[in-house]
């Protein structure tokens, strides 16, 4: 049997970045929001063995280091199963985009597979296995609004928030995670270094490398801890109707937009980024400049979106934008449920 399930994509509503831990990641504060664009995942499972992987996108990988085929690793030796697993990627979000399109697949072959193999994962061995694999997965095991820490893995849903009108805008450009996260490094200890002398007062004639460090943590926890004091307040207000009920006229969306622009989150990833690739910088001015009420790089990018209040203003965004010669597409944010109800295309 062939099992088909939409691979939905995110975007995150502000994103920050901690200091590097001592297993190599970062601590981070992020609120994940998925949208209805996706990629189609197709799973059957057969007699014999392996797992096979097929795509006509040449930028997807084919072999182990897709994270489709490690998940699926891990679900049958969690599954204590066997058989021959063919995953077909039909892809139409943008790769290295931002968007989680990679760890999305893999929670739908996950997904995909359950149902081919009639066999149940618990919700503990599912979010333990996307954890291992990847920081995006958990979220695609949550949908809707969630709230991301750690290292991005430790997902808690939040109230969420009504469906929201955007436009997701795909440059041709593909930005490197582990690139943006060194870039990052490179510039906090820029900062570090270029501190007012008050700061370095207490140690003389400079502060030793571990001290440094330790600063450097210091003040990205502090930080955090800000960020998510002005994220609670935000999402907590008692008049915002977290209801996920329907916007009329434009109204619970444009309070609630207008209440996100105020709190001043935004996505760090942008301070490293845009220098490297002025074109999306512009891409973001553009779509505030045509009535997005908050525009912000996705993820490391390089797609960005921008959030509107209705959707003819949506609408008319794409056309201007397309003028432009950009790829732009309307979308609209999904509901928790929402997105469980539209995951499941058929079984055949």
């Amino acid at each position: 049997m062939t099992v088909t399930v939409r691979s939905f994509a995110k975007i995150n509503l502000g994103l920050y970045i901690g200091a590097r831990r001592a297993d190599g990641f970062h601590d981070l504060r992020t609120v994940y929001q998925t949208i209805a664009l996706h990629d189609v995942i197709r799973v059957k499972v057969g007699r014999g063995a392996g797992i096979e992987i097929l795509c006509t996108d040449s930028r997807v990988p084919c072999d182990h280091s897709n994270t489709c085929h490690r998940i699926a690793e891990r679900v049958l030796d969690e599954l204590d199963t066997s058989g021959k697993v063919t995953i077909e990627i039909e892809k139409r979000l943008p790769v290295q985009g931002g968007l989680g399109a990679a760890s999305s697949n893999a929670v739908a072959t996950m997904l995909a597979m359950e149902r081919a193999l009639k066999k149940r994962l618990t919700q503990a061995a599912r979010l333990r296995i996307a954890a291992a694999v990847g920081s995006d997965l958990p979220l695609f095991l949550v949908g809707g609004t969630a709230l991301g820490v750690g290292r991005g893995e430790e997902v808690y849903p939040l109230p969420d928030l009504p469906s929201l009108p955007l436009v997701v805008v795909t440059p041709e450009v593909g930005v490197s995670t582990p690139t943006a996260f060194a870039d990052w490094d490179a510039l906090s200890a820029g900062e570090l270094s270029s501190a007012p002398p008050t700061i370095r007062s207490t140690r003389s004639p400079g502060i030793p490398a571990a001290d440094a460090i330790e600063l450097t943590a210091s003040r990205a926890s502090d930080r955090l801890f800000e960020v998510g004091r002005a994220l609670s307040a935000w999402l907590t207000a008692k008049d915002l109707p977290h209801t996920g009920a329907p916007v009329r006229n434009g109204s619970r969306a444009g309070s609630l937009l207008l209440d996100l622009v105020r709190t001043g989150i935004e996505n760090d990833f942008e301070k490293v980024v845009f220098p490297q690739y002025p074109e999306l910088r512009d891409i973001k001015a553009a779509l505030e400049r045509i009535g997005a009420v908050y525009a912000s790089l996705s993820g490391s990018g390089s797609t960005l979106y921008g959030l509107f209040r209705t959707r003819a203003a949506a609408a008319a965004a794409v056309q201007r934008l397309s003028r432009q010669g950009l790829i732009a597409r309307p979308a609209t944010t999904l509901t928790r449920a929402q997105y469980w109800t539209k995951s499941l295309v058929a079984g055949r």
